[in-house]
């Protein structure tokens, strides 16, 4: 429990910022997952759409600091691979 008053403000500031970071991490899950999908159902142009899609949504991330740029390149580096290798 916060003893003063900046504290307790922190501590609301703390959550509203946790809560808004974890909704930012869902939706780039979220994201990455609809290109799987995409590449599991084996349609290429949709994957590569999709894979266009995601792009801004985990330099975003990486702008505010959310996630650490290597995770973001190992991302779309994953991605990107497989989309090449499919026929």
């Amino acid at each position: 429990m916060a003893n003063t008053k900046s504290a307790e403000k922190a501590a609301r500031q703390a959550e509203k910022h946790r809560a808004r970071n974890a909704a930012l991490r869902s939706r780039m899950r979220t994201a990455v997952r609809s290109v799987t999908t995409a590449i599991a159902g084996g349609d290429k142009p949709s994957a590569e759409a999709t894979y266009k899609a995601v792009l801004p949504v985990i330099d975003t991330l990486v702008n505010k600091r959310i996630i650490h740029r290597n995770k973001a390149a190992r991302h779309k580096s994953h991605l990107a691979a497989r989309i090449r290798a499919m026929q």
